[in-house]
């Protein structure tokens, strides 16, 4: 069975193929090249005959490898391996068909074929291994090196990885656009659907809320049942307006907590700002759940019977969540004398929580209720 690559290897896949088309280019042309300057020095060469089989060898070898290279399945190590080992040999034999004392190369710059494919296939370190062997392949067999000779080999060493680095970039850069357009386009799918089920079912929903409520009896618990699968429904929608991005993505803060205030036995009712609070993930998690632990105070002291309210706001630098409840209130002294006890549930859960993120928690109580005031710096 036959599997097609994933599209991030065909993004991946479909620059390496331009690369390679143009590298077919650059054969041709250092190919010209070659056979030119070859056919200009052919008095310096000690054995003409081989010189010639060999320039005419590496010419047939620059068509068989731009037809090898243009197919991504012919493209395996073995190839590339056989065409640095062709330049590596043209290289060599240049002191036997000229002189110990040559001056250049018979392949010259023709060796940036191989080169090049290195640095296409194994990016930086293709190239800089291919240009270390280049250089040496170049540099050890003369007698004395000259500041041309080093200048060449400085350029290979330094283009080689080079180019390499480039086509990584090139295809990294490819592969971060294909995940852009796929997250652009679900978000966009996202946002259809969720208006879909905004215009139908949310309104429906919340007509029977209201209608049952007016009408009261049996019909009042099923509009209170339609009004928590609004909210639930809501909070999901909101959830999906953010698209994680990778590791160190944010989420909806927003969103985090209408949906675990929709979920709370204690009957809760969720205010947040109209769009989506970003924050990061450790923050919106040791913030929703220092709004858990008030409200597991509000259902453990008041009784599943209160109510609860829950109010983000946000500011530029700053996200506040407030927590209140129409319980009895708390006596003065009474949570110091619950610390002082062991009993660290507020400290730890709610205190200890939001003054690690940096912020501030203050509670305020009375015969109205209590409400905390939990302050987070974004930063």
């Amino acid at each position: 069975m036959s599997t097609s690559p994933s599209p991030r290897a065909d993004s991946a896949l479909a620059v390496e193929d331009r690369l390679y088309s143009a590298l077919a280019i650059v054969r041709v042309v250092v190919t010209i090249n070659m056979v030119g300057l070859n056919a200009y020095r052919r008095d310096n060469f000690s054995h003409p005959d081989v010189a010639l089989a060999l320039v005419a060898g590496l010419v047939a070898w620059t068509g068989v490898a731009i037809w090898l290279y243009r197919d991504h399945a012919r493209r395996t190590p073995s190839l590339l391996v056989a065409d640095l080992a062709i330049v590596l040999a043209a290289m060599a034999a240049t002191p036997w068909l000229k002189s110990e004392h040559f001056n250049a190369t018979i392949p010259g710059f023709w060796v940036m074929g191989a080169l090049l494919a290195w640095a296409i296939h194994w990016h930086w370190r293709g190239g800089l291994v291919a240009a270390a062997l280049i250089s040496a392949a170049d540099l050890l067999p003369r007698a004395e090196v000259d500041q041309g000779n080093y200048g060449n080999v400085f350029l290979i060493l330094i283009g080689g990885p080079v180019v390499g680095f480039m086509c990584e970039s090139l295809q990294r850069m490819a592969r971060e656009r294909d995940a852009a357009e796929r997250a652009a386009a679900a978000a966009e799918e996202r946002t259809r659907l969720a208006r879909a089920v905004h215009d139908g079912v949310l309104q429906v929903l919340a007509m029977t809320q209201r209608r049952g409520a007016a009408a009261g009896g049996e019909w009042a618990d099923l509009g209170r049942l339609a009004g928590e699968q609004e909210r639930s429904l809501r909070s999901l929608i909101r959830q999906q307006d953010t698209v994680p991005t990778g590791a160190g993505a944010q989420v909806d803060l927003a969103g985090a907590l209408e949906a675990m205030a929709s979920a709370h036995p204690v009957r809760v009712e969720v205010a947040t700002p109209g769009g989506a609070v970003l924050v990061d993930a450790r923050v919106a998690q040791e913030t929703v759940a220092a709004v858990r632990a008030c409200l597991d105070n509000v259902l453990t002291h008041v009784g599943p019977d209160a109510n609860a309210w829950v109010l983000a706001q946000a500011a530029p630098d700053s996200i506040t969540v407030s927590v209140r409840d129409d319980g009895p209130g708390i006596e003065a002294g009474r949570l110091e004398q619950a610390a002082a006890e062991g009993r660290l549930g507020v400290a730890s859960s709610i205190r200890g929580r939001v003054e690690e993120l940096g912020g501030t928690a203050v509670m305020e109580s009375g015969s109205w209720g209590t409400e905390w005031e939990l302050t987070v710096p974004l930063a």
